[in-house]
């Protein structure tokens, strides 16, 4: 029985007369059947991993026929007001009809994996559902319809789930960048886009992905890392917390640096929450990830060229629009091109306690990258004014690392001080300082001081953040 989600019952009646050519074409999977009856009493001897293998391909085949006749089936225009239960029971009746028709018998647990996967294929993104909705699962590393990799506690271990072929891995991607009205094609074979959820999307297809198409998925994290979370979890020491909280109360310029998956953004986001709520605040980002909580936030995302490569908004663009729209401060998401040029002068002229990320190893090399950006603007200037530039607009760099057994942590707090001739003068007022590693490779370390007194304690006692001494004075925090 087909409901008002189903297209015409062209099929739904089994008792219906058939035409000859019908009844062979029924008759057809019938044999099919039976041989793969026989085929499993002679191979009864086969290894456990290839009787399972060759199961999941079994299971791929009859997923790939039941998915052409859900889409024969289901009226798809009517999709959208059908409830998830309503659609379920829908897909249910189709895919248990069609197992009927085709003569192929599943037990229960197959059965039940067989109808979740198809309502993945209709409402989702197929074999990248169950994986979106895993909370343990941080990074989706597709590398070929064959090979999914997923990042758990900071390691990458390989997954059992996998596509049919390359053609149902394009189709899942071209669900993806269509949704956002983004292509990816021959002529344009690399996209970024957000899911639906935010998680942030990155595919190349071939021929420029040689053995398939390769995506990346960081999954948008729907709870909020606040300054507390990180503490506990060991990613800074409370003291490095109040330092931090005093930082950005006063309204100090902060560079967060750091390698890809360092936890950048995580850290911006929790460095966000020191900003007073009265504070206007506008953001820009490539693709949107900040999840700030206060009341006056006006969000901004650029956009790439469109087919006839017109239409492109750069990060640039929006930060010069961003000046005249009154900020009380500036945050971008991620500073990696000429945009810094209007960054720095932005932290320079009056928009203080701006915060950006960059990609670098160290505090040292963020204020290189910084200055081999403004070479790549084109920017014609000494070098000594660049880095004048530099030192009056940038206060603060906090380094964080991604460390080998997967922890992340913030392993330096530097602070600018000025220029000494033509040398940006900068001094490390926290780190993380590593000791050994345990038997299972787990990094031992402690947070601390490096006894060096802030730059700005007087900035802060004005503002009413009298830190005491003790704050940078060496010590161990487990």
């Amino acid at each position: 029985m087909f409901s008002r989600y189903s297209k015409s019952p062209k099929s739904s009646s089994p008792d219906k007369a058939k035409k000859p050519e019908q009844a062979a074409v029924k008759a057809a999977p019938a044999v099919a059947s039976t041989s793969l009856r026989k085929v499993s009493k002679t191979t009864a001897t086969v290894q456990p991993a290839d009787k399972e293998k060759k199961r999941k391909e079994r299971l791929q085949d009859v997923k790939v026929e039941l998915h052409k006749r859900l889409l024969d089936n289901l009226n798809l225009s009517a999709l959208d007001a059908a409830t998830d239960k309503e659609l379920r029971a829908e897909i249910i009746d189709i895919a248990s009809e069609s197992l009927e028709e085709l003569g192929i018998v599943l037990n229960r647990e197959e059965r039940t994996a067989l109808n979740q996967e198809l309502f993945d294929e209709v409402t989702g993104l197929g074999p990248l559902e169950p994986l979106l909705k895993d909370d343990t699962v941080n990074d989706i590393l597709v590398n070929g319809p064959q090979q999914i990799f997923v990042e758990r506690d900071g390691k990458l271990e390989l997954s059992n789930i996998t596509f049919k072929d390359e053609r149902h891995l394009l189709r899942i991607i071209d669900k993806i960048v269509s949704a956002v009205g983004r292509r990816v094609d021959e002529s344009n074979p690399y996209v970024d886009a957000r899911l639906a959820d935010g998680s942030r999307f990155n595919a190349m297809i071939p021929p420029i992905a040689v053995d398939g198409s390769l995506v990346s998925i960081r999954k948008f994290k729907k709870d909020k890392l606040g300054i507390d979370d990180l503490v506990a979890f060991g990613a800074f020491s409370e003291e490095m917390a109040a330092y931090l909280q005093a930082a950005v109360a006063t309204r100090l310029n902060v560079i967060v640096s750091g390698g890809t998956g360092s936890g950048k953004t995580t850290t911006l986001n929790a460095l966000s929450s020191f900003i007073d709520d009265s504070e206007r605040i506008l953001t820009i980002e490539d693709t949107a990830e900040l999840q700030l909580q206060q009341t006056h936030v006006g969000r901004m995302e650029s956009r790439p060229p469109n087919v006839e490569g017109k239409g492109a908004v750069t990060p640039r663009d929006c930060l010069k629009n961003a000046l005249r729209m009154r900020p009380d401060r500036i945050i971008v998401g991620e500073t990696r091109g000429e945009e810094v040029i209007d960054m720095l002068q932005a932290m320079n002229t009056g928009h203080d306690g701006s915060m950006t990320t960059i990609h670098a190893n160290s505090a040292r090399d963020g204020v290189s990258r910084l200055e081999n950006m403004i070479a790549m603007a084109g920017m014609e200037m000494p070098i000594k004014a660049v880095r004048s530039q530099i030192s009056s607009a940038v206060n603060l760099i906090v380094q964080a690392s991604r460390l080998q057994d997967g922890s992340r942590r913030m392993t330096s707090i530097t602070e600018i001080t000025g220029m000494e001739g033509d040398v940006i003068s900068m001094q490390e007022v926290f780190r993380y300082q590593r000791v050994g590693l345990t038997p299972e490779n787990k990094i031992l370390g402690h947070f601390t001081a490096t006894g060096v007194r802030s730059h700005f304690s007087e900035r802060f006692r004005m503002w009413g953040y009298d830190l005491p001494p003790s704050l940078f004075e060496p010590y161990a925090s487990e």
